[in-house]
């Protein structure tokens, strides 16, 4: 399946990711923190979102629970595949270097993105070791 949520949608899902099964209040409050939102506006959103199977709902409760229906790292790499593919032409590369160039990560990241290349370069490399062979 296809994740293509909104802007407004991806909202709701991240907080859904952080805090978990969530009513409609619970979401509107952490909403209204940022933004000037309804309740009736994030009530309808979360019922499109359900019907998009975005959420699932309990509603075995008086106040209904939602929760994520898909999960983080898929709808992340569904998003950025598509912003590679839509955005540069294709280029991880141009993505990375863009994101780089734009956002000065710390040492921490810096590190976390180190790591993450050598273990990238450590599979290539046994990759080609047995491809060799």
């Amino acid at each position: 399946m296809s994740i293509k949520p909104t802007d407004s949608e991806l909202e709701i899902l991240n907080i859904l990711w952080t805090k978990g099964p969530s009513t409609v209040r619970e979401i509107h409050e952490v909403l209204e923190q940022n933004k000037d939102a309804g309740y009736t506006t994030t009530l309808k959103l979360m019922q499109i979102m359900l019907d998009k199977g975005l959420l699932k709902r309990d509603a075995s409760n008086k106040s209904h629970v939602y929760t994520a229906n898909i999960s983080q790292e898929k709808t992340q790499g569904q998003l950025v595949q598509r912003m590679i593919d839509n955005v540069f032409n294709g280029s991880a590369s141009q993505l990375v270097m863009q994101a780089l160039g734009n956002y000065k990560p710390n040492a921490e990241e810096l590190n976390e993105i180190k790591k993450y290349l050598d273990e990238i370069e450590g599979a290539n490399a046994k990759g080609k070791d047995s491809k060799s062979k």
